[in-house]
């Protein structure tokens, strides 16, 4: 009884929690890969074979631990969106600024804005001129401009002067929170993953238990039964499938590709619909100068390097690209005698012996004859000398590898849709889908719309949802796998499955590569081990092996079978399969 003493420790104390979580699974109707290995652990039991039965509570235990290490999860998506939400706002009552949380704010109530802090409140502005970020809520790529009379939306984040907004809604039902009901929606319905291991399961547990029970009928000894239950446990699948995922996750780790649900591995190869954002996803999200249109007696070379050299001074959003833009034509930029920025009105100076206004074309129409207007991108108007010199276009501009990229799904993945869902005006988005090669296009949608699209898709085909704002955010959980790019937004990143951390279609590629790859190392894996598995049970069927025999040669098909699973935490230099222009 006492040599026995640690066996019973280790069926007890490991076999029952084992047994009693499986038992209730069953239950519900649910039989996954491992009720096998309880059958088997319950049999050992009642059998007195305690060695047999401890040596598959090992070894089930172990696969379990590395399959929680392999769906190690972050903080929830709803705690790092809380995280975004602000939790102070100013309100303006006569000449005074009280602290008061969001909550309080009534509509009508003036709401001041300081520098770099998330707007409280849906509102509009009333006092004050300056830019704020809500790329992340509109999927519109740029800083966007704010004066008297624009709106603004709460968790957008203000530039660097203070605004005074008018509320034109409760906190209750402000865009981001609207955006939070939604999001709680989809993490309730987010779709079920069939695994693998799962899969095989299914067909190969019922096989092992009928030729346990018919080598127990024919024998008419229970051992028998033991014997083969304890051989057949698919510890290939309990430990050959986990110890592939997490070789690929280590090797997409290398690359740049956080995996946040090794579910979405198994299953991103089967995905045929694919649905993109467009800002930031298929374009580099920021401003780049496109088109220019010079006046009369005017050229490039002139006009260029002089606007360049006030915009080095400006902190408005298209400046950078002008100064990119004429660095890269490598003239030199003349010095600037005065200059002076008036929010609303422009930028003014003189350089090159020439006076010069970068306006808008509300405030140039005023001033000078223009050419037709462009209702895409942004833009701006140079005048020098008080007569128009240039109109300079911006837009965000296709990645180089979105083309390639969105080419090549069809026949290297079998991806039969491709479709871009975008909160950005049509005509932008429109002008995008134009030169990537995508017809299918939602322009204008809300996160709630978003979803619905998303889900509607998926019920039709598996999906592949990728995106980088947290307007992307339902949708990323919807779809059958969501890929986030980068980590500048927390709530993205959450509700993804997998995190793109270097922002590259070219990564995505290389994630569907690892994922085939993963795939065919795992059913080798699998259906190999099985296969052994079976053989031996043919064995134990009649009388060769008993059950402490059955699970020795258990561990060696197990150790064979790690060590092809092994294979997945190596992988080629060069993944990606496609032209990246």
């Amino acid at each position: 009884m006492w040599a026995d003493a640690p066996l019973l420790l280790v069926l007890a104390v490991g076999g029952v929690p084992l047994v009693v979580r499986l038992a209730a699974r069953a239950l519900r109707g649910s039989f996954g890969s491992d009720f096998l290995a309880a059958v088997a652990i319950v049999a050992a039991a009642a059998l007195d074979q305690y060695l047999a039965g401890a040596v598959v509570v090992l070894m089930l235990s172990g696969g379990a631990a590395l399959e929680r290490h392999a769906i190690a999860q972050a903080t929830s998506v709803l705690r790092a969106l809380a995280g975004r939400v602000s939790t102070r706002a100013h309100r303006r009552v006569g000449s005074q600024l009280e602290e008061i949380h969001p909550a309080d704010i009534r509509i009508a109530d003036l709401v001041v804005v300081l520098p770099h802090e998330i707007c409280p409140v849906d509102g509009d502005v009333v006092e004050g001129h300056g830019t704020m970020d809500e790329a992340y809520l509109t999927g519109e790529p740029y800083l966007i401009s704010k004066g008297p009379g624009a709106g603004v939306l709460s968790g957008a984040i203000n530039g660097d002067s203070a605004l005074v907004v008018s509320a034109t809604r409760v906190a209750a039902d402000s865009r981001f929170a609207r955006i939070m009901r939604v999001m709680r929606d989809a993490e309730q319905h987010r779709p079920a993953l069939r695994r693998l291991a799962d899969q095989l399961g299914a067909w190969y547990t019922p096989f092992a238990l009928a030729i346990a029970g018919a080598a127990w009928w024919a024998s008419g000894d229970p051992v028998r039964f033991l014997s083969v239950a304890v051989i057949a446990t698919p510890c290939p699948l309990l430990i050959g499938i986990p110890v592939a995922i997490i070789g690929s996750i280590s090797t997409a780790a290398r690359r740049g590709i956080i995996v946040r649900d090794p579910a979405a591995l198994e299953q991103i190869t089967q995905c045929r619909t694919v649905i993109l954002d467009k800002t930031g996803t298929l374009t580099y999200g920021r401003a780049q100068l496109t088109d220019e249109t010079y006046g009369p007696g005017q050229t490039r070379a002139a006009v260029l390097p002089i606007v360049a050299a006030l915009e080095r001074y400006s902190r408005h959003p298209l400046a950078a690209p002008i100064v990119e833009a004429a660095e890269r034509g490598g003239w030199g930029l003349p010095g600037v005698e005065w200059i002076r920025e008036e929010p609303g009105r422009g930028l003014r100076g003189r350089a090159a012996g020439v006076d010069v206004l970068i306006t808008s074309r509300r405030q140039a129409a005023l001033l000078a004859d223009l050419p037709a207007a462009d209702d895409t991108g942004l833009e701006c108007v140079v005048l020098i000398d008080g007569r128009f010199a240039a109109v300079l276009r911006f837009h965000d501009v296709a990645r180089r590898e979105s083309g390639g990229f969105i080419r090549h799904l069809g026949p290297r993945h079998g991806v039969r849709r491709v479709m871009i869902l975008s909160g950005d005006r049509e005509t932008e988005v429109r002008r995008l889908a134009a030169s990537v090669g995508v017809a299918d296009v939602h322009a204008g949608v809300s996160p709630e719309e978003k979803l619905a699209i998303v889900r509607e898709e998926t019920a039709r085909a598996k999906t592949i949802f990728i995106g980088d704002g947290v307007n992307d955010a339902p949708a990323l959980m919807a779809a059958t796998v969501g890929i986030a790019f980068g980590q500048q937004t927390d709530v993205t990143s959450e509700a993804a499955r997998l995190v793109v951390v270097d922002s590259s279609l070219s990564a995505v590629d290389e994630v569907i590569h690892l994922a085939r790859r993963l795939r065919r190392i795992a059913l080798q894996t699998a259906v190999g081990g099985m296969a052994a598995s079976v053989a031996g049970m043919a064995f134990a069927a009649t009388g060769l092996l008993t059950p402490v025999a059955g699970a020795v040669v258990q561990e060696v098909i197990d150790v064979a079978a790690v060590l092809n699973a092994l294979r997945t935490a190596r992988a080629p230099a060069t993944l990606t399969d496609f032209a990246r222009s």
